[in-house]
């Protein structure tokens, strides 16, 4: 009798412990921060992590657990039951995710310094790997989420494959003559760094590939400031001497690689330039340039843009 009244009692704790504990095929669910109980519940019923959205969304309701579910990335049974799922979205202590931004035109020392102000990685390490591997231009700009203390190799390989996903596709369907992949980075990257306003930038890069195909020098602002070893704001006619590959006042030809992580529009912008004759322009110091063919126009240009930022009272 003891032993019949036993496994009537054991069988169904058995059957209990198999359908909560049994690993079964496992299904990944990312819960982002401000999901709200309904999101959520169709979220885990699209992933099949649960059988009914409708029975979970009742169970959140009769248990007053909507405001204490937890982000973040779960791994759960196929078909789990609704209340172990609540159970573990709701007791998980969540290590939230940082955001970091990478805003387009920095230089990869920059990128380095946020990263670990931000406390994902070293910055020191962070720029010899960098710099070993040739990645200046190849880090792409963009919003980023991080785990905290992640090694230095691991966040450059989440930039560059970034890179790969967004940039690849525009180099896949070819180059304009006499470009390379690497010769696109390099003028998108001074693009970058000159281009205020987008609609402007294959006006830009349309002017140095005329320079280049003319056999003139770039004369490049930004190139001189990388030589410099920071975004210098006011250049000095001796900073524009400085002694180095990557001063285009300096140096002939273009830099030995890109000077900044250009944006997918600069990219397209040297791909796609614009189709005008100019040579020459000038920031007009309201976000805009003034574009001209002939050096005389650009000198009576930057005259009069001077004396409009003068009266303007626009430092200059």
């Amino acid at each position: 009798m003891a032993k019949k009244i036993l496994l009537i009692v054991a069988a169904p704790l058995l059957l209990l412990s198999l359908y909560f504990f049994w690993p079964g095929d496992q299904v990944g669910v990312v819960i982002k921060e401000g999901s709200g109980a309904s999101q959520v519940a169709e979220q885990l019923k699209s992933s099949g992590a649960i059988r009914s959205a409708t029975w979970f969304k009742v169970l959140v309701r009769l248990t007053g657990t909507d405001k204490r579910i937890m982000p973040g990335e779960y791994s759960f049974r196929r078909g789990s039951s609704s209340e172990e799922v609540l159970w573990r979205l709701v007791t998980t202590t969540y290590i939230a995710d940082i955001r970091v931004v990478i805003p387009e035109g920095w230089r990869l020392e920059q990128t380095a310094e946020r990263l670990e102000a931000s406390g994902i990685t070293s910055k020191d390490e962070f720029i010899r790997l960098a710099r070993e591997q040739e990645l200046e231009g190849y880090l792409f700009p963009s919003t980023y989420h991080f785990k905290k203390d992640r090694p230095a190799q691991e966040v450059i390989n989440l930039l560059k494959s970034e890179f790969d996903r967004q940039m690849r596709p525009l180099f896949s369907e070819g180059f304009p003559p006499g470009l390379d992949e690497k010769k696109v980075l390099i003028i998108a990257s001074i693009v970058e760094r000159e281009a205020v306003v987008t609609s402007e930038r294959p006006l830009i890069a349309a002017v140095y590939l005329n320079r280049i195909k003319k056999r003139m020098p770039l004369e490049a602002d930004p190139t001189t400031q990388y030589a410099l070893g920071y975004w210098k704001k006011r250049i000095t006619y001796k900073d524009l001497r400085t002694p180095s590959p990557y001063n285009t006042y300096y140096a002939k030809g273009l830099p030995p690689g890109p000077i900044c992580s250009p944006g997918k529009a600069s990219v397209e912008a040297v791909l796609k330039p614009a189709n005008i004759d100019a040579l020459y322009f000038v920031a007009d110091r309201m976000g805009k340039h003034v574009f001209n063919v002939s050096f005389q126009e650009h000198l009576k240009a930057k005259k009069r843009v001077e004396a409009a930022a003068k009266e303007a009272g626009i430092d200059w």
